[in-house]
């Protein structure tokens, strides 16, 4: 099968392009830009681009499909080539579903967790050699790549994204890939620049319980009242197994958690990362992992890729670096990370990065997301906003929809590193919370501030 794919060195798309290549497939791709760990990747595979751009000559009739990245805009003159030659052209989730036709299903979807949650059942199936094939939006310790497709193997287990799956195709991902099984984490209103209202967000998790298969599965989060609504509103005949989050303690820095086996301690810790792991033990049940066979592998999960992930550490201080941006994780990942370190001062660095948290009006959405710790400090760069063509905020509005005049606000990124590269680590704990890298932070440089 000859595949071209527009915009391939996205996160997902180069991942889909190796996972297909290793599957046999002929692969060509194109992208304007393609930044690491992508580029490497794909050299390493051999369908790296000669070189960066659009090249409608690349599109032909010996072309069976075109895959369209969300990269992509709707006037890429591949794009264009590929439609008048009348070709067929899937967006990534819709030609993941292709490949997954015959497979049982297993959905991830929910405003936060996802990616912790997939990683945990890939996690369990790892240790019990069960194969399966996945999607997953993080590098997994033991995988090769984030994506796995094989003809072979039973189950599929896919990350569900709500985002847009492509510029000419407007649903959230997670509507397209009708799962045998779904878990729902929680609702937290993201992504504005898509769903403007927090009801019209909602709407998105109604379609995707309703397009579960009849008789399929959906295991969500009790915890979560919008979610406790959806499931028990909807007329789809499915069957419905809700979690909460299970019993635990803190014993000499270690999370404990209470099994009918007894206690057993965890590599992770935060309840939300707790509440992510009974979901993730039912959704291994319904794949044919008994209780007691998921304790014994969970044991040793350590956490997905940059969430909660310890970069450096020393006697007396600790960095961890998160993913989390959005008020909901923030407020979580920060509240956990106080809860394991309570008797060590707390200092969270939050960067507001995405179009969602630039956006003056969201901006209330974080009252209180950053009180558990000890000091807070929030970057943002006004270069980021105009690019965004966004309004123009002030470090007085964070502090007002921040809830905390304590905060400490940065928009140079020097003085940011100055901060924290001085900072006395000892008896410290750093939370580095962010989606992009603080202006160009080096994180390789960022494990040489603790000294033993």
């Amino acid at each position: 099968m000859k595949l071209h794919f527009i915009a391939i060195g996205g996160s997902a798309m180069h991942a889909l392009a190796i996972a297909l290549k290793d599957k046999g497939y002929e692969i060509t791709g194109s992208d304007d830009a393609i930044f690491e760990p992508s580029r490497s990747k794909l050299q390493k595979k051999n369908i790296l681009p000669g070189e960066d751009g659009w090249f409608p000559s690349k599109i032909n009739a010996e072309l069976d499909a075109v895959i369209l990245g969300m990269h992509a805009k709707e006037d890429n003159p591949e794009l264009e080539k590929a439609r008048e030659l009348g070709l067929q052209i899937y967006s990534y989730p819709e030609f993941l579903f292709e490949q997954s036709k015959n497979k049982t299903r297993v959905v991830i979807g929910g405003s936060h967790g996802k990616t912790s949650i997939t990683s945990m059942i890939l996690h369990v199936m790892q240790y019990h050699d069960k194969a399966v094939d996945f999607m997953v939006g993080a590098a997994l310790e033991g995988y090769s790549n984030s994506v796995h497709l094989t003809e072979e193997n039973d189950f599929i287990v896919i990350e569900g994204d709500e985002y847009l799956s492509s510029a000419i195709d407007k649903r959230p991902k997670f509507h397209l890939y009708q799962p045998n099984i779904a878990l729902l984490s929680g609702i937290a209103w993201d992504h504005i620049n898509v769903f403007p209202d927090y009801q019209g967000y909602v709407e998105q998790f109604e379609i995707f319980v309703d397009s579960i298969v009849n008789g399929g599965i959906l295991v969500y989060n009790e915890e979560d009242t919008e979610l406790q609504k959806i499931a028990e509103e909807t007329k789809n005949p499915i069957r419905k197994h809700p979690y909460r989050t299970p019993e635990y303690s803190i014993e000499e820095g270690k999370t404990v958690l209470n099994t009918p086996e007894g206690e057993m301690p965890l590599e992770i810790f935060g309840k939300h990362n707790l509440s992510n792991l009974a979901g993730a033990k039912w959704i291994c049940q319904h794949m044919g992992v008994d209780e007691a066979e998921f304790y014994e592998a969970i044991a040793t999960f350590k956490g997905a890729s940059k969430r909660l992930e310890k970069i450096a550490e020393s006697a007396s201080g600790v960095i961890f670096k998160d993913f989390a941006h959005s008020p909901s994780k923030v407020k979580a990942t920060t509240a956990a990370v106080k809860e394991q370190f309570s008797t060590r001062k707390v200092v969270a660095c939050l960067e507001l990065h995405t179009y969602s948290s630039l956006n003056s009006e969201f901006l209330k959405q974080y009252a209180g997301s950053l009180d558990a710790a000890d000091e807070a400090l929030v970057f943002y760069s006004p270069e980021a906003v105009k690019l965004k063509k966004l309004q123009s905020i002030s470090k007085e509005q964070i502090f007002s929809a921040f809830k905390n005049t304590d905060l400490e606000v940065y928009t140079d990124p020097l003085q940011l590193y100055s901060t924290l590269k001085n900072m006395d680590f000892n008896n410290v704990v750093l939370l580095l919370m962010s989606s992009g890298n603080y202006g160009g932070l080096d994180f390789e440089e960022v494990k040489t501030w603790i000294k033993e």
